[in-house]
């Protein structure tokens, strides 16, 4: 028997805006007393929740629990900007794109999770949550300009449909002048990240059962994998870990994840006036073309401003912080929307996000029956819902052969050593954020 405490769990705050604009969710069903069942999943977001409907699919006869620590959508899974892309999209790169090789097969495996993910939409009505609108690269600067060139060169190499757009292009969607070119990929799916996850949880609720603000404090393995609760626990033979960066707070991948905060503001409504003096389509997502500078999404009447990262090993964020980098997003929200200066900001919000040094995911089994998939290095949507839903076949033993692709990833690196990553990891987020420049 292994026995694995948790030093923290979850305690994300205040309440991101995807969430807040959601109607409120039925009352949540806390696990209490001791549940007996065939596979037990911790983490119920985008990586856990693909794990059990996989698994549904697969062995539907047995008992397949959920349990996470807060209420489903309130963590990470509602926190991302809800961008699931297809294409490569390498946070540390300068342009995004990786090696052809490399390229290729994260497509096919980006591709396989969206697919996954659009087959859930149709079958529980997500369809409102999961628009196939494809992203906008946007570039503000000649050097941002330079960099989705030779992003384009890329997608041509890898026989990827796009289309350049120039800053006339860019204000006729966007209604900011502020761009001055962009590249147009139609393949990426824009979720409202909260909505889509918790209807996936709903929808999975006949076949699954799922027990919100419910912690996992203690797991012990061995021949009976048991996951304890504060008022509760789960005993199943089977014991499936989804939890991103926590992982570590079980003490397993110690040293080798590197936890990240990015922090997102949403406005109140738009007025009709503010929208008629904005112009452009209701609806579009933009990435920056430096990958450090500011990710913007319109959802009709509000928009969405994301940038900033921060170091934070603590795997917390605090409200300071939270306002603090705020004033960089009412900076970037001006410079870019200037005829819409009186639009305060309703929500603000940061989001944990779990990084190897070598973008390795954490994915696998690490224990007999026992299994973890996380670690998905800023690409939570379509990261975790691939490893989430190749876990299942891993462990129930398939021949989806994504699964062996997954399984020849190396694993996430050795961080260096504590006063290094201390000094170091937040000088080299200053130096890269410094970079982006305008595009910040």
């Amino acid at each position: 028997m292994s026995v694995h405490k948790a030093v923290r769990t979850p305690a994300d705050m205040p309440v991101s805006g995807w969430y807040a604009v959601l109607p409120p969710p039925p009352k949540a069903q806390v696990l209490r007393g001791r549940y007996m069942a065939d596979w037990v999943i911790v983490g119920a977001g985008f990586a856990g929740l693909a794990a059990a409907r996989r698994l549904s699919q697969l062995v539907p006869n047995d008992r397949i629990a959920v349990v996470d620590a807060q209420r489903v959508g309130w963590g990470a899974a509602g926190r991302n900007s809800g961008f699931m892309i297809d294409l490569p999209h390498e946070l540390g790169g300068e342009n995004y794109g990786g090696s052809r090789d490399h390229d290729l097969k994260q497509i096919q495996m980006n591709r396989a999770a969206i697919e996954f993910s659009a087959s859930a939409a149709e079958e529980f009505g997500l369809e409102p949550y999961f628009v196939r609108a494809g992203k906008i690269h946007g570039a503000a600067t000649d050097h941002g300009l330079r960099s989705l060139r030779e992003f384009e060169s890329h997608l041509v190499g890898l026989a990827e449909d796009f289309r350049s757009l120039d800053a006339a292009d860019m204000k006729g969607i966007t209604g900011t002048d502020f761009f001055i070119g962009g590249t147009f990929t139609p393949g990426t799916v824009m979720a409202q990240p909260a909505g889509f996850i918790r209807g996936l949880a709903g929808g999975l609720a006949e076949r699954v059962k799922i027990f919100e603000n419910s912690p996992a404090t203690l797991i012990e393995t061995g021949a009976e994998h048991r996951v304890q609760t504060p008022e509760g626990e789960i005993v199943a033979p089977r014991l499936i870990l989804t939890v991103n960066g926590h992982l570590e707070s079980f003490g397993f991948f110690k040293r080798r994840l590197l936890h990240i905060f990015t922090y997102a503001s949403m406005t109140r409504p738009l007025s009709n006036s503010e929208q008629a003096s904005l112009g452009g389509e209701r609806h579009w997502g933009l990435i920056p073309a430096d990958p450090m500078g500011s990710t913007i999404r319109r959802i009709g009447d509000r928009i969405v401003v994301r940038n900033t990262f921060t170091y934070n090993p603590s795997m917390t964020t605090s409200e300071g912080q939270v306002e603090k980098i705020g004033h960089k997003h009412d900076r970037s929200f001006n410079a870019r929307f200037p005829m819409l200066n009186g639009a305060g900001m309703e929500y603000r919000w940061g989001g944990h996000l779990c990084l190897s040094l070598n973008s390795a995911p954490a994915f696998g089994e690490i224990e007999d029956r026992v299994y973890v998939a996380g670690c998905c290095n800023g690409l939570g949507t379509v990261k975790g819902t691939l490893y989430g839903m190749l876990i299942a076949d891993l462990a129930v033993g398939t021949e989806e052969p994504l699964v062996a692709d997954a399984l020849r990833e190396p694993s996430p690196s050795t961080l260096y050593p504590k006063p290094l990553m201390a000094v170091g990891a937040p000088l080299r987020l200053w130096a890269v954020q410094r970079r982006a420049g305008r595009e910040l």
